[in-house]
């Protein structure tokens, strides 16, 4: 099964979902960018519930800009306060520090780019996760791609496709009981080497 899908900021559980049982990955890089989308947002479990982390990015509605000349605004140290973030919510969850050092160097390194930094973060999340990184890309934007899963929408924040997960343990559930279908980050520290068996095993909504 071919499956196109955007190319967001360490991705949903539905993302991952999509991207494990695909035999054929490619990434949508032709389209436009849009806003409040998960392009540059990944939401975590903090300790009063949900926590979006947001890449600020220099972007106009008024002149359209394809996702991959879209760059990042660093006049804020966003990079530090997402590290921050997720020390916060999840020191005290199972896999933080098997982790976490794989993935500091994103937080650290010099990024321009919120796409080319998306396909960083993807590369680094395979790699926790002991799976190839390997996909194709789009070479012009298609509407209704032929013989193709489009699972583009995964990427809408405004309008969410609801997903119906099997629950895991999170750190702060017993405050705000399961969370849906957050980053990958969030079943990463909680799951560890389970994350992939956790994957493979859910449906997905489109």
């Amino acid at each position: 099964m071919k499956v196109v899908i955007h190319p967001t900021y360490f991705p949903s559980i539905a993302h991952f979902v999509a991207m494990i049982k695909a035999e054929t990955l490619i990434f949508e890089v032709c389209d436009n960018y849009q806003k409040q989308t998960y392009r540059n947002r990944a939401t975590i479990y903090g300790a009063n519930g949900r926590l979006d982390l947001n890449v600020p990015v220099h972007y106009s509605q008024k002149n359209r800009q394809l996702y991959k000349d879209v760059s990042i605004s660093n006049i804020n140290n966003w990079q530090d306060l997402h590290l921050k973030s997720l020390e916060s919510a999840y020191s005290a969850s199972p896999f933080f520090e098997f982790y976490i050092d794989d993935l500091k160097p994103l937080f650290e390194m010099e990024v321009n780019n919120i796409m080319d930094f998306n396909f960083k973060c993807l590369d680094a999340i395979f790699g926790c996760l002991q799976l190839p990184f390997q996909y194709e890309t789009t070479q012009v934007f298609e509407k209704e791609p032929l013989n193709t899963l489009d699972a583009r929408a995964l990427a809408n924040s405004r309008k969410e496709i609801e997903q119906n997960f099997k629950p895991y343990a999170q750190v702060f559930d017993d405050k705000h009981d399961f969370i849906q279908n957050l980053s990958i980050l969030d079943l990463l520290f909680n799951e560890g080497p389970n994350s992939v068996i956790y994957l493979e095993s859910q449906k997905l909504h489109l």
